[in-house]
């Protein structure tokens, strides 16, 4: 999977269960420093990505709850 289909297409799920992959990868086999780089990189934009989604999910959720107090008003 290119870098920027990690950044783009993957869900909350299935990005969160990548970098757990790739960070069991890298603790349990050993890599060249060029492809320990490599996954380094790729798991920055996978949390960057799920941290993006999760926090466009707090923010919704926000927004309803907001909804729901002048509703009640």
């Amino acid at each position: 999977m290119s870098d920027k289909k990690v950044a783009s297409k993957i869900n909350f799920e299935e990005g969160l269960k990548e970098l757990e992959n790739l960070v069991a990868d890298l603790e349990s086999e050993q890599f060249s420093l060029d492809d320990s780089l490599k996954k380094f990189e790729t798991g920055v934009k996978l949390f960057k990505n799920c941290k993006d989604k999760l926090d466009k999910a707090e923010k919704k959720i926000s927004q309803l709850n907001e909804s729901l107090k002048e509703e009640s008003l």
